[in-house]
């Protein structure tokens, strides 16, 4: 059921203002109880609505604040797909940005990873998947190795990406008036179209360790 998140209030954008630089302990606490209002809730809110269409996006987690300022400024949010595998949501003074990752892995993910990768069965599958993410305008990085792999070809048709020890694909969705309408969970519903080939291949190759 859809109707939970109405749009990000203009003022959300005039309380992240004032949390700019390197705010004081004393500005930080004078604009909470607004951000939280403002700013956080709504994200729950989107998170919600998000998750009613899929049940694979049910299991998700709003960030609160911490000490570095740059969470005061970006509010972040992450629905799980998979052991380290996840869309990545966040909201600041640019906008909506949205991306597709596996990250942070798992010990044996890498290999894993790697193995698939390798084969002639699922490597071609994941070139195709991020030539086509990559045509849809995300930026495609990650942790990646100068080198390619111990065990493997410097000449292997996908050694761009066994160097990645993880992969990510992102764009910003824009700061235009949809932010402020319920509109912007078809835009993130649409990004989340565009990265789910890449996410389906990874939870089915990478979600479990060797």
């Amino acid at each position: 059921m859809r109707g939970q998140f109405t749009g990000w209030p203009e003022q959300a954008m005039d309380v992240l203002w004032q949390l700019q630089g390197e705010p004081a302990h004393a500005t930080r606490e004078r604009f909470r109880a607004d951000r939280e209002r403002l700013v956080r809730q709504p994200m729950i809110a989107l998170l919600h609505d998000v998750a009613d269409t899929d049940p694979r996006y049910e299991d998700f987690s709003v960030w609160h604040y911490r000490t570095d300022s740059w969470w005061w400024q970006h509010q972040a949010a992450v629905i799980r797909l998979g052991r380290k595998i996840e869309i990545g949501l966040r909201f600041s003074l640019d906008g909506l940005r949205i991306q597709g990752a596996w990250w942070y892995p798992d010990p044996g993910q890498v290999d894993v990873f790697r193995r698939a990768v390798a084969s002639e069965r699922s490597g071609p599958e994941l070139s195709a998947i991020v030539e086509d993410v990559r045509r849809k305008g995300y930026d495609v990085s990650g942790d990646v190795m100068k080198r390619p792999p111990r065990g493997y070809p410097a000449d292997h048709p996908r050694t761009d990406l066994l160097r990645h020890r993880s992969l990510i694909a992102a764009r910003p969705l824009g700061y235009e008036e949809w932010l402020h309408t319920p509109e912007a969970v078809d835009r993130v519903l649409s990004a989340a179209a565009d990265l789910d080939a890449l996410l389906v291949w990874l939870v089915r190759h990478v979600k479990r360790a060797a």
